[in-house]
């Protein structure tokens, strides 16, 4: 049996904030978050990872810019060769349709193939960052945004805003008096009420819906440059928002 080569298998790890997440994140979602991160493996001299599909590019040479960090994974000794029938093989399970923000990510394609060509996983930091997200003060509130986003990433189309309280509706117009009936006006006054009540079980709601509709105006204005793709789109406009809202709270202070 003929010994094979072995290949050194690294991870590249960037922050898709560009470090505004670490400045900002207490500010915007309630607790630190040090960055949003996105993987890639890079062994046989490419760099793997899950963007509307699996891809392969030269190291180096991903959209992403310079890796914030790089993980030493170990080396393997499986032929390339076996290793692309392997990618093939699961495939079917990394497209734009079964990309989920949340919960079947680039970072958990990267955990996958990490597995397989060296038998580890990548830094659980990382794998634990949606958690982190989702267990902040605000994490509940930016669900609607994120699987709002999901859809944008699989059908590269600009989203609908999602609305983090119910649309309010016109009342219908009050009908006429009718001889011997009383005056409509109490019930105007008891929906008015009812209304104020809503306004007050939610009062960060306007906020929210505001930020939201900032983020959906800046994914908008970035996709109809045809400059970006919709994820590189998405993680831009949400940068800005971040940085606005980041710039306004320091102001105040």
């Amino acid at each position: 049996m003929v010994w094979q080569e072995g290949y050194k298998v690294v991870l590249n790890v960037y922050d898709l904030s560009n470090g505004l997440a670490r400045q900002l994140s207490t500010s915007f979602l309630g607790k630190p978050i040090e960055a949003i991160w996105h993987t890639g493996v890079v062994v046989y001299g490419n760099e793997y990872f899950f963007g509307g599909g699996i891809q392969s590019l030269a190291a180096g040479r991903t959209p992403y810019g310079r890796p914030v960090r790089v993980v030493e994974m170990g080396e393997t000794h499986i032929p390339r060769e076996v290793f692309e029938d392997y990618l093939r093989d699961i495939s079917p399970r990394y497209t734009a349709e079964t990309y989920r923000l949340l919960s079947h990510n680039c970072n958990n394609f990267s955990n996958e193939v990490a597995q397989f060509l060296v038998g580890a996983g990548i830094p659980d930091y990382i794998l634990n960052l949606p958690a982190e997200v989702m267990s902040s003060p605000m994490g509940p509130l930016i669900m609607p945004m994120i699987q709002n986003l999901e859809s944008t990433l699989r059908t590269n189309a600009a989203p609908q805003a999602t609305q983090f309280v119910p649309s309010s509706v016109p009342p219908p117009p009050p009908p006429q008096n009718k001889p011997g009936e009383g005056s409509s006006s109490s019930k105007q006054e008891d929906k008015a009420a009812k209304a104020k009540q809503g306004s007050a079980a939610d009062p960060l709601g306007g906020a929210r819906g505001k930020v939201q509709e900032e983020v959906m105006r800046e994914f908008a204005a970035i996709m109809a440059s045809g400059t970006l793709r919709a994820s590189e789109a998405a993680a831009l406009a949400m940068r800005r928002v971040m940085e606005r809202h980041g710039n306004a709270t320091m102001q105040q202070s």
